[in-house]
């Protein structure tokens, strides 16, 4: 039961993880001149989760901040995101619980 607890962490980890990798590798491919990572991947990686491992990869690779849409866009992302595990986290802690009368 308590793995079951872990598992949004555990997701979320892995999600930031994988997207920060491909923000990297992106960054690395458009150097080298090769075959680069959509960015439609990259926002979708972000979107389902990876927003904080995008602003990272973002920050630290340099990588997409002249474009608009990730420098707006990503950010906006996290705001919102971080806003929904809040309110994940206070209903699994019971705080939306139904008061009786």
């Amino acid at each position: 039961m308590e793995v079951l607890y872990n598992l949004p962490a555990l997701y979320l980890l892995a999600i930031n993880i994988a997207t920060f990798s491909a923000f990297g590798a992106d960054k690395r491919r458009a150097r080298r001149e090769s075959w680069r990572i959509p960015e439609k991947t990259l926002f979708l990686l972000s979107l389902l989760g990876g927003s904080a491992g995008a602003l990272l990869g973002m920050r630290i690779f340099h990588h997409k901040t002249r474009k608009w849409y990730f420098r707006f866009g990503i950010p906006l992302l996290l705001i919102l995101q971080g806003a929904a595990l809040c309110c994940f986290a206070a209903f699994a802690a019971g705080l939306f619980a139904p008061t009786t009368a």
